[in-house]
């Protein structure tokens, strides 16, 4: 369903001070912390200065570049510019979490405008001739693949942005850029700010688990008020019995910014249009897609059909089933609606798998989830981690871990630092995500990113009880937290994890979610959260079989995500009517009947952050299911294949292209061979009965 957690997304990231390691230097905690502005920056005109601070430090390191008068060298035009990088990448990780996490408005005002203004500088940097020719003008290293790639990465990047323009087209595109990076910061801002209310009766909330309605107190009149956050919506959708409860949260979920974003996002896909003409571009898919893997729209579309085929007949199957289920339940039902899919497959599943998705939340409660997840990230990953309980965060609510090898010949060795802000409050933003808070620079700077969900728990009185699918979420973005600090221990800040190719960024992530259905693992963690019992294996089989149901259906949806993605930004945006898209792709890809008034598009903030991209979640569910595919299903954890996983597809980060990082784990090209059989692999139920 579009409005599920698996939509999981990155943060904007821009261009990717170097000092002791940023670990040691949090621990000194100075008066003014240059890696961290939350230590002192605790008001708008603190953040001001500090990101300015970060601007003078690039301008500075610009000017050691252009500065050199004999031969260039690595040494004397690639590090300097590296630095450069590296301060707007911290400024910008920085003030973006201002934006997005501040608890006061005043503060995320100015993060954005912050944002804003690092984004143009980075601007500034990519249509700068005289370091285009700087770096051009450096011998492209024989002995040395990483920097090699960094380079050449680098020229290229520098080519698209349009630095081999003249200097009035590179005015326009300046305007451009700046327009297009306050668009999408306001896009974002309206669907953080556009939480809504409903109320229900209490015979609305039938179905839904006791300790959802428990924490959900009747007004004086008896009705129930609840919210489009994540923690509300997902057992609404999934266990109410009230059709027209599950429709209105439905249609509130999707107008969370409308109208207010109609106008934002077709100023957008304007301003993306004009700049990718000047570039030379017939449309924005065609420019956004230059460096990636896929290398061109046209790649990209026979992608979407390649995977179509291959899903098309397994998505119409589950849902004949579906029907055919619902309308044994309610004689006479013509079809079923959006609103209504989640709830038909929990009950679908309850009666084909005897199994209830409520049954596993009580062994799910937050806290061991995360506690679980890190133990089974530290076995497959060979680290250790350790919390550090006075660490200074930007709300009381973050965990913090520093990351140590635990890898024989590097045992030890600390990695970098992880938070994890996984809660919903006030004005953060809504979304589950994985982001940078610090490049990686090998004996210089450590790699510390950030998890930043919306999940249930974090507050007295509730355990914050998940579903299985909020777990296989915190598995996903758990791998991009592991991919940025393992993939962030090399020579340059431009080539951590988050630096590869857009579209193989979501691979690591998707591959991790697979592990979710090993039973060794769920036990290791999974304890009813009032009496300790360990679930059950039956239980566990139940659930792995009935979740393997609808996975056709799944790749259907990311299909049509995908496609309107690219569609919004493959003609000409005058032209674009996002209603009627909407609906001629529910025609090809969704089985449920379409409400009216649903307006997704304008919180479907990936149009933002993955522009016209989208298709990335198809294509690295292709390769991770490949890799997957490659792990001893008995020894998932412990066995050879995760160290070389680890060095092969991790470690490297960005030094070398995503397509090599392929071949060196396979030994081959990714192949739709594993996905098929994804697609249709049905795990065994039970037969002892389990809970």
């Amino acid at each position: 369903m579009r409005f599920s957690g698996r939509f999981a997304c990155i943060f904007a990231l821009c261009f990717t001070a170097f000092q002791t390691t940023a670990l040691e230097m949090a621990a000194q905690q100075p008066a003014v912390d240059p890696l961290h502005s939350w230590v002192s920056a605790k008001d708008s005109a603190a953040l001001e200065s500090w990101v300015n601070q970060r601007l003078a430090e690039e301008a500075a390191d610009i000017a050691k570049l252009l500065a050199v008068t004999g031969p260039r060298t690595v040494e004397n035009t690639l590090r300097p510019f590296d630095d450069a990088q590296n301060q707007l990448a911290v400024a910008n990780n920085n003030a973006y979490m201002a934006y997005s996490l501040a608890d006061a408005a005043a503060l995320r005002d100015k993060g954005q405008a912050l944002t804003a203004k690092i984004s143009s500088a980075n601007t500034d940097l990519s249509l700068n001739q005289k370091v285009y020719s700087a770096l051009a003008a450096v011998p492209l290293p024989t002995n040395n693949p990483a920097t090699r790639h960094y380079l050449e990465r680098t020229l290229l990047e520098y080519r698209l942005s349009g630095v081999d323009k003249d200097e009035a087209t590179r005015v326009k595109i300046r305007a451009l850029q700046d327009k297009i990076t306050d668009l999408g910061l306001k896009f974002g801002r309206n669907v953080a700010d556009g939480t809504l209310k409903i109320t229900a009766t209490k015979a609305e909330l039938d179905g839904l688990p006791a300790d959802y309605i428990a924490l959900h107190k009747p007004s004086a009149d008896g009705a129930y008020t609840l919210t489009t956050e994540q923690p509300d919506v997902q057992p609404v959708m999934s266990f109410s019995k009230s059709p027209d409860l599950r429709r209105r949260m439905y249609l509130a979920y999707n107008a969370r910014a409308y109208p207010q974003n109609v106008q934002v996002l077709k100023d957008l896909l304007t301003a993306r249009q004009d700049l990718a003409t000047i570039l030379g571009y017939a449309h924005w898919a065609d420019l956004a897609t230059a460096d990636q893997m896929i290398g061109s729209a046209a790649n990209m579309e026979q992608l979407i059909q390649q995977v179509d085929d291959a899903s098309r007949p397994a998505a119409a199957r589950e849902y004949a089933q579906l029907l055919a289920f619902a309308q044994s339940k309610e004689p006479g039902l013509k079809n079923i609606s959006q609103s209504d899919g989640n709830y038909w497959s929990e009950q679908y599943r309850r009666a084909k798998y005897n199994f209830d998705a409520q049954s596993v939340r009580p062994y799910f409660p937050y806290a061991a989830v995360q506690a679980g997840i890190l133990k089974t990230a530290a076995r497959l990953f060979h680290v250790e981690f350790k919390q550090v309980k006075d660490a200074i965060v930007w709300d009381p609510s973050v965990d913090t871990f520093d990351v140590f090898d635990a890898a024989e010949g590097s045992k030890g060795k600390l990695l970098g630092r992880i938070y994890l802000d996984m809660h919903p409050r006030e004005g953060k933003d809504k979304w589950f995500s994985s982001a940078p808070i610090l490049p990686g620079i090998r004996g210089r700077q450590l790699p510390e990113g950030m998890l930043v969900c919306n999940f249930s728990g974090g507050k007295a009185g509730d355990p914050g009880l998940m579903q299985y699918s909020e777990v296989v979420v915190f598995f996903h973005e758990f791998g991009h937290l592991m991919h940025h600090i393992l993939g962030g221990q090399g020579e340059w800040s431009g080539e951590g994890g988050f630096s590869v190719e857009g579209d193989f960024i979501e691979s690591p992530s998707q591959m991790l979610e697979e592990m979710f259905h090993d039973t060794a693992i769920l036990q290791s963690f999974g304890k009813q959260y009032q009496t300790g019992e360990t679930i059950p294996a039956s239980l566990i089989a139940k659930m792995n079989a009935a979740s393997a149901y609808g996975r056709g259906r799944w790749l259907q949806g990311q299909l049509w995500a995908a496609t309107y993605a690219l569609e919004v930004h493959d003609m000409a945006p005058a032209s674009v009517d996002f209603d009627a898209l909407l609906k001629a792709d529910d025609a090809r890809f969704d089985p449920y009947t379409p409400l009216e008034g649903d307006r997704f598009y304008a919180s479907f903030t990936h149009l933002v952050g993955y522009t016209s991209n989208y298709y990335t979640y198809v294509l690295d569910k292709v390769i991770a299911i490949d890799f997957f595919a490659q792990f001893d299903k008995r020894n998932l954890l412990d066995g050879p294949t995760a160290m070389r996983y680890r060095r092969a597809v991790l470690k490297p980060g960005a030094s070398k292209p995503a397509a090599e990082l392929v071949k060196d784990f396979l030994g081959r090209p990714q192949s739709m061979d594993a996905l098929k059989s994804w697609m249709n692999e049905e795990f065994q139920p039970a037969a002892d009965g389990g809970k």
